[in-house]
């Protein structure tokens, strides 16, 4: 580590500890490192106009600890082994399909998953990511728009804005790469699944509209908000995870982001907000709790997931052929 950085992440270190210690509210050396560790190597330039946002936030989160009475250990730490438990479950178990999130896991690990005889799918924002999973050896890659639920799959950037939506990506890729590409993001029903189709996809992934299902194990309050959804009521946020994903805007969205740029690294961010979740939800509030959801959440039916899936195929061929018929008569 070059001198420089350490001195710029032990004042970083030093920063958040006078506020923790100085408001007398929660002693938490333990957690301090998770609050301070931002990518200071890439931001390393702008460090110095974020303090004073940081000291807001670190002074706001320890209010919110102390008034919930929560001491540092009752933060966890991440499990540094679950990659290589998981990629021995998936030697062991050999499913056909193994998809994957934020790119690719490293040589070694693609590997293995690709002796099993698996077939490998990603998640790509944009067309240099589709490329890049194709010359890394995808056999299918995941055309993610803006308007997906939950986490984003970019990993060639960190600006989201400039995410570009279904509509225009899904083309895009298909021009871009040989392999079968699959249209997510705001698909909840037949319309959605034929203007994918029309567009090149080969298949389309649906993620919030299963949510509804009784399969799903979601909680009756995430239903709830599902069922009250809007179209403008999601944001892309990285305050929870310290990822930028699309939830429900709540209170901890809307007072601290939503999007943050001294939010601690994925995952350190979920540690963070870990203990104030738990205690909300005892309390019966939402305030600190994510609810992943795409921006088409209100077209869900509340339906178990096979019947939900037939009906979604049997309503796309009636509409395929009722556009057919249209074409045929003009």
């Amino acid at each position: 580590m070059r001198a420089g950085h350490e001195r710029v992440l032990r004042a970083r270190f030093a920063d958040a500890q006078f506020f923790w210690e100085t408001d007398q509210k929660c002693r938490l050396a333990d957690y301090l490192p998770k609050l301070a560790h931002v990518t200071y190597e890439r931001r390393l330039g702008s460090y110095f106009d974020k303090v004073d946002r940081m000291r807001a936030i670190a002074r706001w989160l320890a209010e919110q600890w102390f008034s919930s009475g929560i001491t540092g250990g009752d933060v966890a730490g991440s499990d540094r082994a679950a990659e290589l438990a998981k990629c021995d479950l998936v030697t062991e178990i050999r499913p056909e399909i193994v998809s994957f999130h934020f790119g690719l896991p490293d040589k070694n690990l693609l590997l293995r998953v690709k002796s099993t005889g698996a077939k490998v799918l990603s998640s790509a924002t944009s067309v240099d990511e589709a490329r890049w999973l194709e010359d890394q050896g995808c056999d299918a890659i995941i055309a993610q728009g803006f308007e997906a639920g939950g986490h984003r799959g970019m990993f060639l950037t960190e600006d989201v804005s400039t995410q570009v939506g279904t509509m225009a990506l899904v083309p895009q890729v298909v021009d871009a790469v040989r392999v079968p590409v699959i249209a997510a993001g705001g698909i909840a029903d037949a319309r959605g699944i034929l203007a994918a189709f029309a567009l090149g996809a080969a298949a389309v992934q649906i993620g919030t509209a299963y949510l509804y299902c009784p399969e799903a194990q979601v909680s009756p309050r995430y239903r709830q908000a599902l069922k009250g959804m809007r179209d403008n009521e999601t944001a892309i946020t990285n305050v929870f995870t310290g990822r930028p994903a699309r939830a429900i805007v709540n209170r901890f969205m809307r007072e601290v982001g939503p999007m943050s740029d001294v939010a601690p690294e994925f995952p350190l961010a979920a540690s963070t907000v870990a203990p104030l979740r738990a205690k909300s939800e005892m309390a019966g509030s939402a305030d600190f709790t994510p609810f992943w959801s795409g921006q088409a959440a209100s077209l869900g039916r509340e339906l178990p997931a096979a019947e939900l899936t037939k009906q979604l195929a049997a309503e796309a061929l009636e509409n395929l052929k009722s556009l057919q018929t249209v074409a045929c008569g003009a």
